[in-house]
């Protein structure tokens, strides 16, 4: 059973449709049990996929403040070794960043062969913090929906899996995290002086992800809307959704695997 909401391309869908709240009638003890399980699946595949280098996977991780990127990463992408993937995370555009097109820094993260490479936001800032705060022109983000599915095409005729992710989460939710950390004094440090600003504008944050969404899931890289007030079952959704996709290209893999062994193999006959 599908967990995370694919969005099929040319179908708009409308947040409001989707609870973030949602569990899947899941208890929260069987969704740690087949996380784990996954977890193990998704370090066999990411080894797989090293050995064979063949191909490699991008995955994207967008969502409002608080939504519960980093402890995606921590409980569903530490299942993979860190010789074979790597964070990428992108903030405010350096200067010289700024002095090239706006995916020139994100072609550059871009996973090589065996690769995995997770984007901690990404590309799509450039066209939802940009709108909200009117960062640029409209006739400067209305391109850009185009260029990133055209990045994104590039990518995958190159052997690129793309998996993106929208964590969902409500805005009564995104305020209970924000006050759990003001009284947590270890999680205090994850605070920004924009944090309450940016809750405010949560409602226009969901208006520019929506329409990103629906033009920016294609068959080539669809978009996954994450249900993410729980946390158990956003980790659960993710880590089954990679795990399905991957397990599509494990042939694949293996081939390649066995592939280079007969070339070592018959390497090490000749050097005898």
């Amino acid at each position: 059973m599908a967990l995370a909401h694919q969005i099929t391309p040319g179908k708009n869908i409308h947040l409001s449709d989707i609870s973030p709240a949602d569990t899947g009638g899941l208890k929260r003890a069987d969704a740690a049990k087949d996380t784990t399980q996954l977890n193990v699946q998704l370090t066999d595949l990411q080894e797989m996929l090293y050995a064979a280098d063949e191909g490699s996977v991008l995955i994207v991780l967008q969502g409002l403040d608080t939504a519960g990127k980093d402890g995606t990463i921590t409980h569903v992408m530490g299942a993979f070794n860190p010789i074979g993937c790597r964070v990428e995370s992108f903030k405010v555009p350096t200067p010289t960043e700024l002095a090239h097109d706006f995916l020139w820094r994100v072609h550059l993260a871009a996973p090589a062969r065996g690769m995995i490479a997770i984007f901690n936001r990404s590309h799509y800032e450039d066209v939802l913090v940009t709108r909200v705060h009117k960062l640029v022109p409209k006739e400067v983000w209305e391109k850009r929906y185009d260029r990133i599915n055209q990045f994104e095409a590039l990518l995958t005729e190159n052997g690129t899996t793309v998996l993106k992710f929208f964590l969902y989460i409500s805005k009564d939710e995104q305020r209970a995290r924000l006050e759990a950390r003001e009284a947590d004094r270890e999680k205090a440090w994850k605070l920004s002086s924009s944090d309450w600003p940016e809750h405010e504008l949560y409602d226009q944050y969901v208006e520019v992800y929506e329409d990103a969404l629906n033009r920016c899931s294609t068959e080539h890289a669809p978009w996954y809307i994450v249900p993410a007030n729980h946390k158990w079952f956003r980790n659960l959704a993710v880590a089954r959704t990679i795990t399905e996709a991957l397990e599509g290209r494990r042939k694949e893999w293996r081939k390649a695997v066995e592939a280079r062994g007969a070339v070592q193999l018959a390497a090490r006959k000749a050097a005898r």
